[in-house]
């Protein structure tokens, strides 16, 4: 019988058993399941988070294969955050995660209780979603880490950690300053985003038919993304937290 003892070891052996028994009680909610939000979900839980809420109203199609954690052939059509929750009870199956399949928004992110979180961890695509949750996000107490925009990225040696107002190079971190200085809506503290300065073109021929399988998520363009850079964002923003609850255990 595998316990909770073997299973997180090595993370007791470094980080100390004080330190990963406070990890093991904060709460977490992560917005965005895709190819950052996936690998960000997967380390949270192998390194002793157990209290894990994941929001994604997305659904599994054959293009997230190439990126996404949850993603096979065996999993297309599923929801995305059951996929998720599914396979991340068989890395710890004692963990508490909780699957919501909703699209955050101006209109309903009150019911999330952002208050409730230890950490909130933003992966969302949407430029109006991502600008609505940052100025929810920072109103709380918790600790707030953010994506940027991990396609047309090829170079992991540009992915980098920066307070968002110092972030250079990156299209959506520019977007959303601009988004926050016309509506003069600011956040209300600083926090870390996790980006790349990496601009690649995208070289293919272009599929004027997306192969989505959820009506419900509109995307302005579609940009080729790979597994290496969206893993090390994800991975990233996940560190993050650990990093933060360790240093303030």
């Amino acid at each position: 019988m595998i316990n909770q003892k073997d299973i997180f070891s090595r993370v007791e052996r470094l980080l100390g058993n004080e330190a990963f028994e406070i990890i093991a009680q904060k709460k977490v909610i992560l917005f965005g399941v895709g190819g950052v939000g996936s690998w960000c979900a997967e380390c949270l839980i192998r390194t002793g988070i157990s209290h894990l809420t994941i929001v994604d109203t997305d659904i599994v199609s054959a293009s997230n294969i190439n990126r996404q954690l949850m993603a096979t052939i065996n999993s297309v059509g599923r929801v995305k955050v059951d996929a998720m929750k599914e396979h991340l009870l068989t890395i710890n199956p004692d963990a508490e995660i909780t699957a919501l399949k909703e699209l955050f928004s101006k209109e309903n992110a009150h019911s999330f209780n952002l208050e409730d979180y230890d950490y909130i961890i933003d992966a969302i695509d949407s430029l109006k979603d991502k600008a609505e949750l940052i100025i929810r996000a920072t109103a709380t107490n918790a600790v707030f880490f953010s994506s940027m925009g991990a396609a047309l990225k090829l170079d992991p040696t540009r992915i980098r950690v920066a307070q968002f107002w110092k972030v250079e190079g990156d299209p959506l971190a520019k977007a959303l300053r601009r988004r926050f200085r016309k509506d003069n809506i600011y956040p209300s503290k600083k926090f870390l985003c996790v980006y790349s300065d990496e601009i690649m073109q995208n070289k293919g021929d272009e599929m004027e038919k997306s192969d989505d399988l959820n009506p419900q998520i509109m995307k302005a363009q579609i940009n080729g993304s790979l597994a290496h850079i969206t893993a090390i964002f994800g991975n990233t923003l996940a560190g993050l937290v650990i990093q933060h609850i360790t240093y303030n255990a």
